[in-house]
């Protein structure tokens, strides 16, 4: 049981409402609370967004520093990611909390047709965040919703916007986005291999496609994210227990395949990321 893994944590979406479940943290202080028990579950990687009273998407830089202060207080060296998604926020704003230099930051390459929505991420705007992720030292993850923003991430490192190597994450089972299949999973890993083959890869699935995703992401030798904002609910009728649980199952799927969750130490030199003091 050599081969360690990356277990990301995505504990609150921008759309995610407790109406939906009530394990769902809100709160800056729900969200510390969740994250150090999922880290404690053995996830050394969460994928932050911040919400308004009202639970609508934020980018209050300040309510991104609490949670971090909180995060950093009590799991010193867990790798913090801030979301840069657009979904609720204002376009302008979506940038303004990485002056706080979390370890990393989503980063998507390209815009894609939800089912009732454009994820807008215009040229302009990924070439605004990637430059301030330069600045600030941030490692962006490349959020990759439909193939082509692949090869723009590969266009972006060209042009000296990211940094080699990269991290890239492929999110499966949006509708109208990439489906989950893993046939198209094998077929996304090899692009990556042939264009980046220092890349390291994570792949999400969406609502119930969560762990089948994570399986083949075990199996396929790549880092696995789960949690809330993916996944509400484990199927169409049973409520995800918490982050936490959902950290733990992730872990029994690894140890199914001899493999391990990676240590904060080991998730930040795989990662290519400064260790904590």
């Amino acid at each position: 049981m050599n081969e360690a893994c990356i277990i990301t944590t995505a504990i609150t979406g921008s759309q995610t409402r407790k109406s939906m479940n009530p394990a769902v943290p809100i709160t800056q202080e729900e969200q510390i609370e969740s994250t150090c028990e999922a880290y404690e579950a053995g996830s050394s990687l969460v994928h932050l967004h911040v919400r308004n009273d009202d639970e609508t998407s934020s980018s209050d830089p300040e309510k991104f520093a609490r949670v971090q202060e909180g995060i950093r207080q009590h799991c010193p060296d867990m790798i913090i990611q801030f979301s840069t998604g657009g979904r609720g926020r204002d376009p302008a704003a979506r940038g303004k909390p990485l002056y706080l230099k979390p370890d990393m930051a989503s980063l998507a390459t390209g815009s894609v047709n939800f089912k009732s929505s454009i994820y807008e991420n215009e040229p302009a705007l990924i070439d605004e965040l990637a430059s301030r992720m330069l600045e600030y030292q941030i490692k962006p993850e490349i959020e990759v919703f439909d193939l082509a923003m692949l090869y723009s991430a590969v266009d972006l490192l060209k042009h000296g916007l990211l940094k080699a190597p990269l991290h890239v994450q492929f999110v499966l089972g949006i509708p109208n986005a990439l489906p989950a299949k893993r046939h198209i999973l094998e077929f996304l890993v090899g692009e990556l291999e042939a264009l980046l083959p220092d890349a390291t890869w994570v792949a999400a699935g969406v609502g119930r496609h969560q762990f089948d995703v994570a399986d083949w992401c075990a199996e396929l030798g790549g880092n696995i994210r789960v949690g809330l904002e993916d996944g509400v609910r484990l199927d169409k009728d049973n409520l995800a227990q918490s982050n936490a649980a959902m950290v733990r199952k992730a872990a029994a799927l690894l140890h199914a395949r001899n493999r391990r969750p990676a240590t904060p130490h080991e998730s930040r030199e795989m990662l290519g990321l400064a260790q904590t003091d």
